[in-house]
């Protein structure tokens, strides 16, 4: 049969291969926090920009979680609490007995401030003020639940000492509004999207630790530092509030080829003004800041952009 020139083009476009899309899963956070919006952003820019790969976003219970799915392989990229991570890929901590040791860094994203929030007329104002009190600690697998343990047992507070809740920070936020709890932990960028939504319906306060609470708990946990929580950064909350900050890595497995994690840092580093857009904590996306705060061995491929690009990668970051 002969073909006419219109049908052979389309036998010959049908029978083309098509070139499917690897897709890479991203594990974040709840949607209440930064991780989530954060993980879309990061998303957007490897479906736009790393060619051959599709990513998705994944709402998790966060660090403690992520680090597991990232070592089983159910996630290529996760987000987690810098202290979280280095548990896991040392086998300290919460993660005794069972080192993750695959765990390397592709980037640190910001800093996660620490807030501890309650309602203005609860009549609490300070750490010790939670004992006898209801606390969301966190969501179960999260690094949240991690820092507020920290802080509580290095300032003499155990869970003996409260009735500790584990919600994740949505659930934390409704939970302080219905009057269910009396005291919530966020260890989140700022601002933060469940503690904004909370502040437009209550009037809150953000508890401020002492001198020696904030020295007590970085002597715990070196990865703790201090910073400062602007006023006006949530309705109602006019004064600076001086809060312990931990930093937040993107990991990936040792399994990932080096050309991959090359390509991602490249994408992401190059178009990080995307990311931005999304939620301002990435204005502290920078190899600079990866290079100072990342706690673990960076990915082969990263540490490959990175010397590209001009920086001088310290040895401890080195696999």
């Amino acid at each position: 049969m002969k073909h006419t020139p219109l049908l052979a083009a389309a036998l010959a476009l049908t029978a083309a291969p098509v070139l499917a899309q690897s897709q890479l899963s991203i594990a974040t956070g709840g949607t209440g926090g930064v991780y989530y919006p954060m993980g879309g952003g990061l998303a957007e820019i490897i479906n736009n920009h790393v060619e051959g790969y599709s990513a998705t976003a994944e709402v998790t219970g966060a660090s403690v979680e992520n680090m597991g799915l990232i070592a089983t392989g159910d996630a290529d990229l996760a987000l987690g609490l810098a202290d979280t991570v280095q548990q896991a890929q040392t086998g300290t901590g919460r993660f005794e007995g069972q080192q993750l040791e695959m765990i390397r860094g592709l980037a640190s994203m910001y800093a996660n401030m620490i807030q501890i929030v309650t309602l203005e007329d609860s009549g609490i104002t300070s750490l010790a003020d939670l004992a006898g009190h209801r606390v969301s600690v966190g969501a179960p697998g999260s690094g949240t639940e991690i820092n507020a343990n920290a802080i509580l047992e290095a300032n003499g507070i155990s869970y003996d000492d409260i009735d500790e809740q584990r919600l994740n920070f949505n659930e934390t936020a409704d939970a302080l509004a219905n009057g269910d709890i009396d005291v919530g932990f966020w260890s989140v960028g700022a601002p933060t999207s469940s503690i904004l939504n909370l502040a437009t319906t209550q009037s809150i306060r953000l508890i401020q630790l002492s001198d020696a609470e904030i020295e007590a708990a970085m002597a715990a946990n070196p990865i703790f530092a201090r910073t400062s929580l602007a006023g006006g950064t949530y309705d109602g909350v006019d004064a600076d509030t001086t809060v312990l900050g931990v930093p937040n890595v993107l990991a990936v497995s040792s399994e990932m080829s080096d050309d991959l994690a090359y390509e991602i840092a490249n994408a992401m580093f190059t178009n990080i003004a995307d990311l931005q857009a999304v939620h301002p904590a990435a204005n502290q996306t920078t190899v600079e800041f990866t290079l100072s705060a990342t706690p673990i061995p960076l990915h082969p491929g990263a540490i490959r952009y990175f010397e590209e690009v001009g920086a001088t990668v310290p040895d401890r970051l080195r696999p």
